[in-house]
């Protein structure tokens, strides 16, 4: 399949990774920003492939894992009512907040239903005049420019029954957030393609030459993700901090257009708080004035909400990337897929979720450096698939390394 077999090549990946060690003299840190890199990088056993001395942290870049608990519980509130038809993606129905979750409010008797779109709830609304139809907007600057080109057709339909649960957040103002804590140990970022695909890359120079960063635009398959990292351990070693853009396939300087036209004209800048990490100054999005009456927090009138995160929850040093998944003390035990304390145990891109489905259960311990770069190669001949699609045995021993 074109854009997937090609970047699954082991050969090429062979080359990728014996530049990157041939490269790296003393130790980095790099962190992905985007959910599905960080599956990727655990799926394929990418992070055990690289230099000892390289560490990819894993940082906020899982949108459901960042949704405020106070959101989550306003969710739960709205879909609650009688007269509401609550529409979400499916990966937001089993997000804990502070009690239950959107299931529990369904087995309730809640009228929650699972759609692949906004637009589906839209029609919804159409098909449902007697009915109160409320879409659950969240995530990057990915999935803005869908929910702003429903709510523009819901105006333009005069469909007044539909409204939009908003959580959407922005990139930039998070990395600059993790940049200036006291704690951060990020030296380089791996920007997500798929964000930049949108917004184009503008707002990341800035940011790379306030805090002396390296920023590579990156796919999500497995020479994506190594050469991200290639090219981002390349500034390190030479002192460089620039963006590069190494998803050409998918992303332009100046973005998207059309995508871009549409945010502006229904959403403003706004200040968000992020679960895990707190209040972050126009990290977010809402409804502009004009399209206010479709705001379902403003409809419904759930601005006083209290919330409680689980003591023993982590996730919030998981989002910071502050830790591994595997060393919160619940992880695996009295957190799991079927049981989640937080949401980075729930979601199809949180890092809780990906290290338990890929078993990395607990701390692996420190593998030994290879002796020459014919070692390294040889290890990275198993990112190619089997004719299954699954990966293939060896990458397999170095992926559930416990």
């Amino acid at each position: 399949m074109k854009y997937i077999d090609e970047f699954h090549d082991p050969a090429l990946a062979r080359r990728l990774l014996d530049d990157i060690h041939a490269t790296v003299t003393r130790p980095w840190a790099l962190m992905e920003v985007c959910g599905g890199q960080t599956h990727s990088i655990i799926r394929h056993g990418i992070d055990q492939l690289l230099p000892d001395s390289l560490e990819l942290i894993h940082g906020p870049g899982c949108p459901v894992c960042v949704t405020p608990l106070e959101m989550i519980d306003k969710a739960l509130e709205i879909a609650s009512r009688p007269e509401v038809i609550f529409c979400s993606f499916g990966d937001m129905l089993r997000v804990p907040g502070s009690e239950r979750d959107l299931f529990r409010v369904r087995s309730s008797g809640g009228d929650v239903r699972v759609v692949y779109s906004p637009m589906d709830a839209l029609d919804l609304a159409r098909r449902h005049p007697d009915r109160e139809v409320v879409f659950f907007g969240i995530g990057f600057e990915t999935t803005a420019p869908a929910n702003a080109m429903t709510v523009h057709e819901a105006r333009r339909l005069g469909i007044g029954n539909f409204s939009l649960l908003v959580s959407h957040v922005r990139v930039p103002p998070a990395v600059e957030a993790i940049m200036r804590a006291p704690d951060c140990r990020v030296q380089a970022f791996l920007a997500a393609g798929h964000v930049c695909s949108v917004m184009g890359t503008a707002e990341y120079p800035q940011l790379a030459e306030r805090y002396r960063v390296p920023m590579v635009v990156t796919g999500f398959e497995p020479l994506d993700i190594l050469e991200g990292v290639r090219r981002a351990v390349r500034q390190l070693e030479r002192g460089e901090h620039r963006v590069e853009n190494a998803y050409p396939r998918a992303v332009r300087e100046a973005g998207n257009a059309a995508a871009l036209a549409r945010i502006e004209e229904v959403f403003e800048v706004t200040d968000r708080s992020w679960r895990g990490i707190g209040l972050i100054p126009d990290s977010g999005w809402r409804l502009s004035p004009a399209f206010r009456a479709y705001d379902a927090e403003h409809r419904f009138d759930v601005g006083d909400v209290h919330t409680a995160e689980p003591a023993a929850c982590r996730s919030g040093e998981v989002l910071r990337g502050l830790i591994k998944p595997h060393a919160c003390e619940a992880f695996g035990t009295t957190c799991t897929p079927r049981s989640p304390l937080g949401a980075t145990m729930v979601s199809s891109e949180g890092a809780c979720a990906a290290y338990f489905l890929y078993r990395r259960l607990q701390t692996p311990p420190a593998p030994e450096a290879p002796d020459a770069p014919e070692a390294t190669a040889a290890s990275a001949a198993p990112l190619a698939p089997d004719a299954t699609g699954a990966p293939a045995p060896a990458l397999e021993e170095a992926t559930f390394r416990a």
